[in-house]
């Protein structure tokens, strides 16, 4: 067998003793560590959960999610425990109660800081607090005409601000600390933190790899152009069909996307596009043409079940694989892709399995591996 040393098994049986130890023992604590997501059987709590959420419907066989199971009990959990505190200090035209504004590509900023204050997560109680959001918005300053300059002397001020003056930051160095930036300039408003982007979670809407993206650390947050400008589309697989019509007039971009089998979707600065939300809002499968992209939600959702994920030197061969895909492979891919709308539509106030409840679940996630 290649990678195994010539009689090394006849020599030794020690070596191989040790490896099915260590097999057993990473399986056992994976398993415990999916146990450790339940939450407490407790029938009380069960009972009023089921009648103030909706049920999630989730398929053990090709679904959506990676692991079902998992995501639903961590779900459950999430919601039934999980607290945010909000530090209650900053200049107006940053502060987390004035977003800018709820419309646009940038409109997930707007519609999480808004969220995040309404929703039953937060908390005025700090020693409750799994996380500690520092509600700066750059969107924001940069609405207001502020310079990247300026915007990085101000974001630094402020951090550095909230580390003298309180005393959570110094418990994990900002590890149990996280920022929510959609517009491309949030990545630049941060440059003279570099302790903040390395420790801190970063929620942002540019998760590429050449701007210290760390995906284990960091979250995608899903660039949507809000309010979609027609209803969800994809339940009407026969309408669908690959030819690019010609035609002109009013909302004639968005009303390709019910007509069309697959949408490229490429990289656009520094990875932060619309494209692949209105793809799925629309139903229209996206066809992701990107190298160094972590999608949104990529712990909880299986990308591949809804989308074609390529290389950018794909691009090539475009043509042929999208040709190659069979009716049979699409009508899947496009029934998983219903399943996901929800998932990528902000409300106000928040509904269950939004994006802003999914963001939440990714921060939930994120909250379980800060030691102190």
């Amino acid at each position: 067998m290649a990678g195994r040393l010539p009689g090394a098994a006849a020599s030794s049986p020690l070596p191989r003793a040790l490896l099915l130890l260590a097999a057993l023992a990473l399986f056992s604590i994976s398993f415990l560590s999916l146990r450790s997501l339940r939450p407490a059987a407790d029938p009380a709590v069960a009972a009023a959960a089921d009648k103030s959420r909706p049920l999630l419907r989730l398929q053990s066989s090709s679904s959506v999610y990676h692991s079902p199971e998992a995501f639903a009990a961590g779900y459950a959990e999430m919601e039934r425990s999980f607290k945010v505190y909000i530090y209650p200090d900053g200049d107006p035209k940053t502060f987390y109660q004035t977003p800018r504004k709820l419309t646009g590509k940038y409109a997930s900023e707007g519609y999480f800081f808004q969220n995040i204050r309404e929703s039953r997560f937060r908390t005025d109680d700090p020693d409750q607090a799994h996380l500690f959001f520092v509600p700066i918005s750059p969107h924001k300053m940069r609405g207001k005409g502020t310079t990247y300059e300026n915007m990085t002397v101000i974001v630094k001020d402020y951090v550095e601000g909230l580390i003298n003056k309180y005393p959570y930051w110094n418990r994990t160095l900002g590890a149990d600390h996280f920022f929510v930036t959609c517009h491309d300039v949030g990545v630049r408003a941060f440059e003279g933190l570099p302790f903040m982007v390395k420790n801190s979670i970063r929620v942002v809407c540019s998760p590429s790899y050449n701007v210290d993206f760390i995906p284990h650390k960091d979250i995608a947050l899903p660039q949507v152009l809000q309010p979609f400008a027609l209803p969800e589309g994809g339940n009407d697989i026969e309408n669908s069909n690959n030819r690019i019509s010609r035609a002109i007039g009013e909302l004639v971009y968005q009303k390709q996307f019910y007509r069309t089998k697959f949408c490229i979707c490429p990289g656009g600065s520094q990875v932060n596009s619309a494209r692949i939300s209105d793809s799925i809002h629309y139903g229209c499968v996206p066809v992701i043409l990107s190298d160094y992209y972590d999608l949104p939600f990529n712990d909880a959702l299986d990308w591949r079940k809804f989308a074609v994920i390529l290389r950018e030197r794909d691009v090539y061969q475009l043509k042929n694989i999208l040709k190659s895909i069979s009716q049979e492979e699409f009508v899947s891919l496009h029934k998983s892709l219903v399943q996901v709308q929800k998932h990528f539509v902000w409300h106000s106030p928040p509904v269950s399995y939004d994006a802003f409840h999914m963001v939440m679940y990714e921060l939930w996630l994120r909250h379980n591996v800060i030691k102190y």
